[in-house]
C-alpha cells in the first residue's frame, strides 16, 4: 500500500473538462492512497487588494501559468488505477479533508442559478475562514460550521463523450455537489475508461442541500483518498453512483427534470435494498417511502440532483 502526493500545478490540473483520453498524472495500485491538492477560482473571483485575504501561493503560480481553461472547475488528476476497466467498480475512500485558504467566495451570475430571473445582476461575497475554530463568519456576522467537501468527484466518462464540461453531473460522477460526501464517507463509481482515471476538485467549505445560488463555499481543499478496485467478473458491477457515510447509505439521481431525477435516486435506492436484503422489489419500494429521506442534491448544474439516504442498521 504506497502513498502519493499529487500537487496542483499546471501540468497536473484540467480546468473544466473530463475526457478519458486525458494522460493519468499517476498510476497507482488498488488499496493505495493519493493526497490531492485542489484548488477553487479564476483571477475573476479573488479577492481584491487591501481586504487582507492572501491567494493561496500555489493558486497564485497557477493563475500564473495560465493553463487551457474552459468553463467548470479546476480539477486535480486523473490518477489511473491500475487494472481498472469498464465494468469495474472503484470504491473511493475519503479519508481525510484539509482546508488550504482563509477564505471562500460564494456568489452568482446573469442568466444562472435557481432563480435567474429574479437575480440578473453579478453578486461576489469574499468570506473569512478560520481554520483552527472551524467556521467561516458571512458578510452580516453570521458564523457556519465548516463542513467541507468535494464538489467535484469523478471518474472519466464513456471515451464516446469525448471531452465534456465539468458543471454537469453524470454517470461517472463529476460535479455532484453532495453535501454528505465528507470525510470519512465512501463513493464509488462504475469504470468506463481503461484505469478509471479519478479526478477532484470544487472544493466547498460549507454548503446546504441544493446550492441554489450557483455556488457554495468554494475555497482550496486537499483531500486523501484511497482507492479500492472491485472487479467484474461479468456483468458491470455498477452503472451508476452509490456512496455510503458512517451512518447513511446513498442514492443518487441526476436530470435536468428534478421529477425524473427524484425517479432515478428512487430506483437506484430500491435496487440497492433489494441487492443488500431479502426484500422484494416491492417491499423495498415500500420501505423507501417508510424509512429513506430523499433530499435535493443541488438544482443548478443543467444535470440537477436528488439523493436518497437510508440509515445503516435497518436493512437484514
Amino acid at each position: 500500500m504506497a502513498m502519493h502526493r499529487i500537487p496542483a500545478i499546471a501540468s497536473t490540473i484540467r480546468w473544466g473538462t473530463f475526457d478519458a483520453a486525458y494522460k493519468p498524472v499517476v498510476l497507482v495500485n488498488s488499496g493505495d492512497t493519493v493526497v490531492l491538492e485542489c484548488l477553487s477560482g479564476g483571477p475573476e473571483v479573488m479577492p481584491p487588494p487591501g481586504s487582507g485575504l492572501t491567494v493561496p501561493p500555489a493558486l497564485a503560480a497557477l493563475h500564473a501559468a495560465n493553463p487551457p481553461r474552459a468553463p467548470g472547475h479546476i480539477l486535480t488528476g486523473p490518477v489511473a488505477i491500475a487494472g481498472a476497466m469498464p465494468g469495474d467498480l472503484l470504491e473511493v475512500r475519503i479519508d481525510k479533508i484539509e482546508v488550504g485558504a482563509d477564505w471562500g467566495y460564494c456568489g452568482f451570475r446573469p442568466l444562472a442559478g435557481t432563480l435567474p430571473e429574479d437575480f440578473p445582476e453579478k453578486f461576489l461575497s469574499h468570506i473569512p475562514v478560520d481554520r483552527a475554530r472551524g467556521v467561516c463568519t458571512l458578510p452580516w456576522g453570521t458564523e457556519l460550521k465548516l463542513a467541507p467537501f468535494f464538489g467535484v468527484m469523478g471518474v472519466a466518462p464513456p471515451p464516446g463523450y469525448g471531452t465534456i464540461s465539468t458543471i454537469q453531473p453524470r454517470e461517472h460522477g463529476g460535479n455532484l455537489d453532495n453535501k454528505e460526501l465528507t470525510q470519512g464517507s465512501t463513493l464509488f463509481l462504475p469504470v468506463w475508461a481503461e484505469g478509471a482515471l479519478f479526478s477532484a476538485g470544487d472544493g466547498h467549505g460549507v454548503q446546504g442541500d441544493g446550492e441554489v445560488c450557483i455556488n457554495a463555499l468554494e475555497i482550496c481543499l486537499t483531500g486523501t483518498f484511497t482507492f479500492v478496485l472491485h472487479k467484474a467478473s461479468g456483468a458491470p458491477l455498477a452503472t451508476y453512483p452509490r456512496a455510503e457515510t458512517p451512518t447513511h447509505y446513498i442514492s443518487m439521481g441526476m436530470h435536468e427534470d428534478l421529477d425524473q431525477a427524484m425517479k432515478q435516486a428512487l430506483r437506484q435506492m430500491i435496487a440497492f435494498i433489494a441487492e443488500r436484503s431479502n426484500l422484494s422489489r416491492e417491499q423495498a419500494y415500500q420501505f423507501c417511502s417508510l424509512a429513506v429521506d430523499f433530499h435535493v442534491t443541488q438544482t443548478v448544474n443543467g444535470e440537477k440532483g436528488v439523493h436518497g439516504l437510508l440509515r445503516k442498521g435497518l436493512l437484514f
